[in-house]
């Protein structure tokens, strides 16, 4: 049984005012041919199929494109809803994406049974046991009580995100052993079937990176490997960063498949190619995504930046346009920055999308943002920061969020709609 395993791919992503689409449709394009080339029986997107709730309609575009696509090269493909997913956007069709091997799993559902996927290879047989685990949302596992500390809220969380998979992976085991007794019945070798398990979540000791929102504020920072079901491959989504937890080869991140902020450039992407020899673990191989937008972080004072740009940026180079984010170190408030730092990548192939200055010294520790401007800041981040003074519940919280989400899709919709 060959599975691949991806996550986060935030379908519909405006970077900074820049469209994500021509990276996304690329890479869907080179998923199809990598699924035709390594014969895979099934792929898993571990939550993030859209960056917002309410996506812009060439984000969904992409979206049944590729189901239409993936559907004939006979490969499955089971699509787990994220933090950043809406439960009714992704279920609106899902009877009918049934129709083309394809299994949504949005949110958590009242019958445990819906989170239970019978994986086949491409002969048909049965090849795998899928915990189909979405995104785990605090209020459809959790009563909040009045007086609870902080540690008794987070506890709460751990022993029900634990309870939740102990049950669906108890129910995994029997539909496996019930079919292994109807091969058996019917005379056919039956070979033992590996359970795996899906999560979006932060486990322990994972790497974050800047666009990774976080999850269970106040509550719960990292779940416990240790609290996971000992299912045979656990297959992650919410990092963006490809990585083991806890060094243990089958609990794994496949990461997002293109930069989302720019401390994830220049670090390689991939997806998962996950073999299994009956139950066995077979192997876990990295398939390299290739890099369609070129992103790049300078820093230092001005004449450092001159110098990294002429080494990065040769006068013979034909690079494609290169995303560039600039960190600029100085103690004094330059009120010119921006036309100093136009000067320098002038005739570049390059697009400057942030500006940053960072004081030297120890100050810059203890103010990291002194004297920053709007001009510096996204609009989520403008938004993000605004609502962190407030005192919210999380419900709140999450719809303001979502509003929020909502309205700039619109907004960059319309904009895109305007330059056509």
């Amino acid at each position: 049984m060959r599975i691949l395993h991806s996550s986060d791919w935030h379908l519909g992503q405006h970077f900074m005012g820049k469209s994500r689409e021509p990276e996304h449709r690329a890479f869907l394009g080179w998923l199809i041919e990598q699924v035709r080339e390594q014969e895979v029986d099934a792929i898993l997107v571990a939550g993030d199929i859209f960056d917002t709730g309410t996506p812009p309609s060439y984000a969904r575009r992409l979206y049944n494109h590729f189901i239409v696509e993936l559907h004939r090269t006979g490969c499955q493909l089971v699509v787990l809803g994220g933090n950043h997913d809406s439960v009714a956007t992704l279920h609106e069709s899902r009877e009918l994406l049934a129709c083309l091997e394809t299994r949504v799993v949005g949110g958590v559902t009242e019958v445990p049974e819906d989170q239970l996927v019978l994986l086949r290879r491409r002969d048909g047989r049965p090849g795998a046991v899928l915990c189909a685990v979405p995104y785990l949302r605090p209020r459809d596992l959790v009563e909040s009580h009045a007086g609870e500390s902080r540690e008794q809220k987070r506890q709460a969380l751990v022993d029900a995100i634990g309870k939740h998979y102990t049950v669906i992976y108890e129910q995994a085991c029997a539909l496996r052993d019930r079919i292994m007794r109807e091969q058996e019945e019917e005379g056919s070798n039956a070979a033992l079937l590996p359970v795996i398990a899906t999560g979006h979540l932060t486990c322990v000791g994972g790497l974050l990176s800047e666009s990774v929102r976080d999850l269970y504020i106040g509550t719960l920072d990292a779940f416990p490997a240790s609290a996971f079901p000992p299912a045979d491959y656990i297959a992650l989504g919410h990092l963006h960063r490809a990585q083991q937890v806890g060094g243990q080869d089958h609990i794994r991140y496949s990461g997002s498949p293109i930069a989302l902020s720019f401390d994830e450039a220049g670090r390689p992407k991939q997806v998962l190619l996950v073999d299994f020899d009956g139950q066995r673990l077979e192997a876990v191989t990295p398939l390299p995504v290739p890099v369609w937008q070129p992103m790049l972080s300078l820093g230092g004072d001005l004449d450092a930046i001159a110098a990294q740009l002429a080494e990065r940026f040769p006068g013979d180079s034909e690079a494609p346009l290169c995303w560039l984010e600039i960190e600029v170190q100085a103690d004094d408030y330059l009120s010119d920055l921006q036309q100093r730092v136009q000067a320098l990548v002038e005739d570049l192939p390059v697009e400057v999308l942030r500006i940053r200055r960072r004081r030297r010294g120890e100050a810059a520790a203890l103010a990291p943002e002194a004297r920053e401007t709007l001009q510096e800041l996204s609009v989520t981040e403008v938004f993000r920061r605004r609502l962190a003074l407030e005192t919210l519940d999380e419900g709140a919280e999450s719809r303001l969020t979502e509003a929020f989400d909502s309205l700039l899709a619109q907004l960059h919709e319309t904009g895109e709609e305007a330059g056509r």
